[in-house]
């Protein structure tokens, strides 16, 4: 995710971090020099090319552009829809930190359940992410799993479930051994749910996309209407078409590049989500609530991308 202050008005037109300029950069040199070559035959050659209105077209551009928008909006839905997951994300694994004080000690210490119970939880993060923006996080997860869970995690097809499973066990442990009341356990087993329903939301996202044909349309008639743009324009245009032309091509190719970032919220790129600085930020929120004194700065951006 881009984090950055709001550009000035100078600094407005030379920015590339965050922007998709480079991405669709080689689209707008190819149209341009269409575009010049289009006006070269107008110009030189007249009677090589027919003469297009370009009026029509232009309405077939304001049609196009909002389509693009109605599928941007769609894409934008899914990017926030993930953010107010991870977000409730972090506030259950706060809840669940709080709320496991009852397995504590009578003297106040943390007890072994409420430090195993946490220690799953910093887990149940990293498979998450690794399940969703596949990385390093494997030794993270393994140093907080005894032998037994982290050989059952590394052969499951369905990792974060075994976490979740091991949670579910110690309330259970918890509960027969007299430790907590039922109230307690519905208590604590509610947030569980809650993380598993994390899982289930993201999952949803990252394996549903937005309907192929109806992405593949708006790719084809974006590409058709710019690559033929040069030819409507040219008689009127002059050799101000290749800029004109340039221009419109970066805001349709612009928004349909922007479209398919957002359409991945998970996805490594700048303009998705930062899970990984999130999930360190749950990390360091429950190391010190287990009393642990030695931990790292929180995550920042760099170069102004946070991921």
């Amino acid at each position: 995710m881009i984090v950055r202050p709001r550009p000035h008005l100078f600094e407005l037109f030379f920015i590339i971090k965050g922007s998709i300029v480079l991405r669709i950069m080689p689209l707008l040199i190819f149209v341009a020099t269409l575009s010049a070559a289009v006006v070269s035959v107008y110009t030189f050659r007249p009677d090589w090319l027919p003469k297009l209105d370009g009026g029509p077209f232009a309405l077939l551009g304001i049609t196009l552009s909002i389509f693009l928008a109605f599928r941007n909006n769609a894409c934008y839905e899914r990017w926030w829809e993930a953010r107010k997951i991870w977000g409730e994300f972090m506030l259950t694994a706060r809840n669940l930190s709080r709320l496991s004080q009852i397995l504590d000690e009578p003297d106040g210490s943390i007890s072994v359940a409420r430090k195993q119970l946490l220690e799953y939880n910093i887990a149940y993060a990293h498979a998450l992410l690794m399940q969703l923006r596949p990385g390093d996080q494997l030794p993270k997860i393994i140093k907080r799993l005894p032998p037994a869970q982290a050989s059952a995690f590394s052969q499951s097809k369905n990792p974060p479930e075994v976490i979740l499973r091991a949670m579910e066990r110690i309330l259970i442990d918890a509960l027969r051994e007299g430790c907590i009341q039922p109230i307690q356990f519905n208590l604590l087993e509610e947030l569980i749910q809650k993380l598993a329903f994390t899982q289930a939301a993201c999952e949803r996202i990252q394996n549903t996309p937005i309907p192929f044909g109806y992405t593949l349309l708006l790719h084809r008639t974006a590409y058709t209407f710019c690559f033929l743009m040069p030819f409507c324009f040219a008689n009127t245009l002059g050799w101000a078409t290749p800029f004109v032309t340039a221009l419109a091509a970066y805001t349709l190719f612009g928004l349909d590049a922007l479209g398919n970032e957002l359409e991945e919220p998970f996805a490594p790129i700048a303009n998705a989500l930062p899970i990984n600085a999130l999930t360190e930020m749950i990390e360091l929120e429950l190391r010190e609530a287990l009393g642990d004194e030695t931990l790292p700065a929180p995550p920042v951006a760099k170069e102004f991308v946070l991921m």
